[in-house]
């Protein structure tokens, strides 16, 4: 007996998440090893950051493609294939014994992050009823958000008993645990059984061709996404070797600083989909959610507190962060014509790899300058200048070319 339509969308939106899980807990695969790393191929910061950078930048250029391939060949294949070439990835980091090789294999673990923001949009937006979306974006951010903050204790964890490279390998399970599950639920994500509980957006072009990218407002969340991610980059590769030399910390508590972030961020996830499901002001909630977490990072960045204060600090950069998220995806949600919304969230979404890819190396650069205070000085005016692209945003209509 099928599910009920309740039970069949929260089947769903956990499945998509899931795999959105995942793909966050590979963004972080490298950096929280960074130490260990360094020391065993002899890099600097800029090297290290440029790891992430050709894992982002691949991402990035790859995932307009991903979006076009899940709007004509289905998100459930793309899911499939992303979760492979990821644990197949780890793998390959486990194995290589050269800077090379490193780049090859993070290059191979961003075509295969490529598909998830493409793919798990779509499947949410035509298959879940629009009344429970605003609660599936927040479900879909806090799997994210805890993808990242388990994958901190989970390689270091596994390097402290072991090693680095056992850290790395034992990721592969985690990609292919999630891709046997999806496997086995792939009927209900296929296109076979696509719903049609999601109203359609407010503007509609013809599925084939380029037409959407003529839409000023796609551009415009593509530069939200880009500016935002140039923030979060900041605190996803170099802020534990910031923290470490601001507040004189061990690399173990600066980790569990990120923990928390990427914790609280999921609460502020969790917030924010229950604050966009009530209002439509989508671009205010997420100019005050940034101001908070702005504001707070370059606080963090003066040093002006006791060591313990970097907990409940990053605490409050991660729960604005998070707050801002499910408002985010309803402005882009209003920003996808009908037809297109694999191809739209693919070139959107090319934004946020764009920006982490860029990052690191800024990143890095400011750590091998000694000038760790700009470290969150710089991520707090990046989510400052996310507030005016959101701002601009609120300007655009979605209207039909």
């Amino acid at each position: 007996m099928a599910p009920n339509p309740v039970k069949r969308d929260l089947l769903i939106i956990g499945l998509v998440s899931i795999g959105h899980g995942v793909s966050h807990f590979f963004h972080l695969i490298l950096p929280p090893l960074f130490p260990w790393i360094k020391d065993a191929f002899n890099l600097s910061n800029a090297q290290l950051g440029f790891l992430m950078t050709a894992f982002f930048i691949t991402s990035g250029v790859s995932q307009t493609l991903a979006g076009f391939f899940v709007d004509r060949y289905g998100a459930i294949r793309a899911l499939l294939l992303g979760l492979a070439l990821s644990g197949i990835a780890s793998l390959g980091f486990s194995l290589s014994f050269s800077y090379f090789s490193l780049i090859g294999f993070a290059t191979l673990a961003g075509l295969g992050n490529s598909v998830f923001h493409p793919a798990d949009y779509s499947l949410l937006n035509q298959k879940i009823h629009t009344k429970r979306l605003g609660h599936a974006y927040s479900t879909h951010g806090i799997s994210g958000a805890l993808g990242w903050a388990i994958a901190p204790v989970f390689l270091v964890g596994l390097t402290s008993l072991f090693n680095w490279r056992v850290a790395i390998a034992a990721s592969s399970l985690v990609a292919f645990g999630a891709l046997a599950l999806l496997y086995i639920n792939r009927r209900l994500l296929s296109n076979e059984n696509e719903s049609s509980h999601s109203e359609s957006t407010p503007s509609t072009l013809n599925a084939n061709g380029f037409k959407f990218l003529k839409l000023k407002a796609v551009w415009m969340c593509f530069s939200f996404f880009l500016i935002s991610a140039l923030a979060f980059g900041g605190i996803q590769s170099f802020a534990p070797a910031a923290l470490s030399t601001i507040y004189s910390i061990p690399h173990t508590m600066a980790i569990a600083g990120i923990t928390t972030y990427m914790l609280a961020s999921a609460v502020g996830l969790l917030v924010g989909g229950f604050v966009a499901s009530m209002t439509d002001h989508h671009d205010r909630v997420i100019m005050l959610s940034l101001f908070i977490a702005g504001a707070t990072a370059i606080i963090t960045g003066l040093g002006l507190f006791q060591s313990w204060s970097v907990i409940p600090l990053l605490g409050i950069i991660g729960l604005g962060a998070g707050v801002a998220g499910p408002s985010r995806d309803m402005l882009v949600r209003a920003a996808a014509p009908k037809g297109s919304t694999g191809r739209v969230y693919g070139v959107v979404y090319s934004g946020l790899d764009i920006g982490l890819a860029i990052a690191p190396l800024i990143f890095g650069l400011l750590m091998d300058l000694n000038l760790s205070i700009w470290v969150f000085m710089l991520i707090g005016l990046f989510q400052f200048a996310a507030i005016l692209a959101a701002t601009e945003v609120r300007h655009q209509r979605f209207s039909s070319v």
